[in-house]
């Protein structure tokens, strides 16, 4: 029986344990990526490690987020990562060098590499073919110190992709099907593998868009066989030498199979507020747009931008609509700017913003009022944009284009252009935006603004918890929900005990006040409990609060591990029909933890409806010792540093 490619690139860099579904493995970490939204705390615990430098073959810290400068807060945490970045062997790129994802698939990934990211969308780089993973800071960190990353073996979904698309349709169509067929939460615990003769018609660039949205699926990962497109990419950016040939076995077998012929896709959008919940462009009538932003690590290729180049071209974007583009790197906006595509843009009437994550992560753009915003991202969650009464649909360049013509949202196919897009001979990288250690790293010193405080560490777990049930909230609660990220937050990203005064600020604004008063206490939620953003401070924030466990129908992957590396316990419920039996500010009391999570069986009881109520622990040996020592960090510096 054949290896899935997902499985033989985990079996190449197998460290520890068995790759068994459900078995918890060490792998080896050939790279990882940070970005400043959440490199500071990734930084400041690197420090906490007191290690000398990376074990891994390659680390970047990237500047994309916070690259407003309104005041002093995000160019001291630029300074703090930057003088980090050299003590520990660390590549910094700079502001306006680009977004993390294009930046790492263009300078540096590797086909058949693992890739550990403090991004929810670091599996861009599986349109490489490389096992890119998002996981919190401090498991980043922790791969940084160590070069290991510790993960149960996830399920593997075979997407087969047949035939070729029809014009004016895009990779972006492709995954927004797939997300209308799985669900945001139909890929957890799984990684998504593409295969089938289709996979040949898509060039790197397409299979990243993919990969990049993959994780609104909630998948650990997606991937992408290397083949002869990943050698013409790389030969363009003048890294054939990191090319070779991977791909499943042809005896590969799969947990489930998700066929798709290309040819019958057509033009889709998703609509507010979940990136699943998609139709087609030709179904929405006279839906009138006030805004578009194309960009993100999602689209913002050179392909993406030339085909909106090309449709803008002698026209005029419609007077009611603002357009916004953002390149996804500076090669690409230097290569805009040289062959006059650039200059179209800007005739039609766009604004150009600069090479960074923008609007995407709240920072900048937010729409005006009850706005309709047409976006080519990956995540429409309620109040991302910054604007809490905004729609935000999800779509392909080429929809976004054609609507910014029309000023309503329109299907691209009925316009008369040529979109067969030349490539350039050859991409010359930016190295004027790198910024490498020195050789001498011993001489440095970090430099630490006001702003930058400690994180909070939590203590040894006791035998009992006990307090009140200070917030109850339903499904599909987003990282958003529980750490909001606008353009007034994200400077703070670094100031944990500031952040904490606005989590769930958009659900419930006396619920930081409420933890407070109450010495903490516990979160019940629903199904998919913290997807989205990989940002640990939508635990860190909680555990500032003093939130002792989170109890749920089922989590999100990444949150679920960053309250475990906070030493915040996640606990399900054993029948999700019990979610209905606990109130909001009733007193619960959990006994007999150091024994019973072993098990994983744990017996909450309420003691103001008088119920006992089951509850599961699913987790590893190691995660039990983890949040036995009161989290990750004081774990890793007594077991792995």
């Amino acid at each position: 029986m054949g290896l899935s490619l997902a499985y033989k690139v985990l079996k190449d860099h197998l460290i520890e344990g068995e790759l068994k579904q459900g078995q918890e493995i060490c792998i080896k970490v050939d790279q990882t990526l940070t970005q400043d939204s959440t490199g500071t705390m990734v930084y400041l615990q690197l420090e906490a490690m007191g290690v000398e430098g990376v074990k891994t073959d390659l680390s970047v810290a990237y500047i994309d987020h916070n690259t407003l400068q309104q005041g002093f807060e995000n160019a001291d945490d630029h300074e703090f990562i930057k003088t980090v970045a050299a003590k520990y062997g660390i590549v910094y790129s700079k502001p306006g060098n680009g977004i993390c994802h294009q930046l790492q698939l263009e300078n540096f990934g590797k086909p058949g590499s693992t890739l550990l990211g403090s991004d929810s969308h670091t599996p861009t780089g599986g349109g490489l073919g490389m096992i890119s993973i998002g996981a919190g800071g401090l498991d980043v960190a922790v791969a940084m110190a160590t070069g290991k990353y510790f993960m149960k073996v996830p399920k593997v979904i075979n997407v087969k992709l047949s035939g070729k698309l029809s014009p004016w349709v895009s990779a972006k169509d492709i995954i927004l099907h797939v997300l209308r067929e799985l669900s945001v939460k139909g890929g957890v615990g799984k990684i998504v593998e593409y295969t089938g003769e289709g996979v040949k018609s898509l060039s790197v660039t397409d299979r990243a868009t993919i990969t990049n949205m993959g994780a609104e699926l909630g998948a650990t990962t997606s991937i992408f066989p290397s083949d002869s497109n990943t050698l013409e990419y790389l030969k363009l950016q003048g890294r054939e030498g990191d090319w070779k040939e991977i791909s499943a076995d042809a005896d590969a077998t799969y947990d489930e199979v998700l066929e798709i012929d290309l040819s019958t896709l057509e033009p889709l959008v998703a609509q507010p507020h979940s990136p699943d919940n998609v139709r087609p462009v030709k179904e929405i009538i006279n839906l009138k747009v006030d805004q578009i932003s194309i960009g993100s690590c999602t689209n913002s290729s050179y392909s993406d931008l030339m085909k909106v180049a090309r449709i803008l071209k002698g026209k005029k974007v419609h007077p009611d609509v603002s357009l916004s583009i953002a390149p996804g790197s500076s090669a690409i906006l230097k290569t805009l700017a040289e062959n006059g595509a650039l200059a179209d843009m800007i005739a039609a009437g766009a604004r150009i913003l600069e090479c960074a994550c923008g609007p995407c992560i709240g920072m900048g753009q937010a729409p005006k009022t009850d706005a309709i915003s047409l976006r080519t991202f990956n995540r429409n969650f309620f109040g991302r944009s910054g604007t809490e009464s905004a729609q935000v649909y999800l779509v392909s360049p080429e929809v976004a284009a054609a609507s910014a013509l029309k000023g309503y949202l329109e299907d691209p196919r009925i316009l008369d252009v040529e979109l067969d897009i030349q490539m350039p001979e050859k991409f010359e990288r930016n190295d004027s935006l790198f910024v490498y250690p020195p050789a001498d790293r011993k001489s440095v010193e970090v430099v630490m603004g006001p702003n930058i405080k400690p994180f909070p560490v939590n203590k040894a777990l006791g035998e009992k918890l006990e307090g009140k049930v200070v917030l109850k909230v339903e499904d599909n609660i987003t990282t958003d929900h529980i750490m909001p990220s606008n353009a007034s937050l994200l400077p703070y990203r670094s100031n944990i005990p500031h952040l904490a005064n606005f989590s769930f600020s958009t659900v419930d604004k006396e619920f930081p006040q409420r933890c407070k008063d109450n010495g903490g206490g516990f979160i019940v939620g629903g199904d998919n409990y913290g997807q989205g953003s990989s940002r640990e401070h939508a635990a860190l924030a909680p555990l500032y609060l003093g939130i002792k466990a989170v109890i749920t129908k089922s989590f999100a992957r990444i949150h679920k591990a960053n309250l475990i590396n906070s030493g915040i316990i996640p606990l399900e419920f054993a029948d999700a029909s019990d979610y209905e039996k606990i109130g909001f500010m009733d007193d619960v009391e959990i006994g007999d933890l150091l024994s019973a999570l072993p098990t994983g069986k744990v017996m909450l009881n309420d003691k103001t409806s008088g119920m006992s109520i089951e509850l599961k622990f699913e987790g590893s040996e190691r995660d039990i010792e983890i949040l036995r020592r009161g989290g990750y960090l004081n774990y890793a510096k007594s077991n792995l540093i």
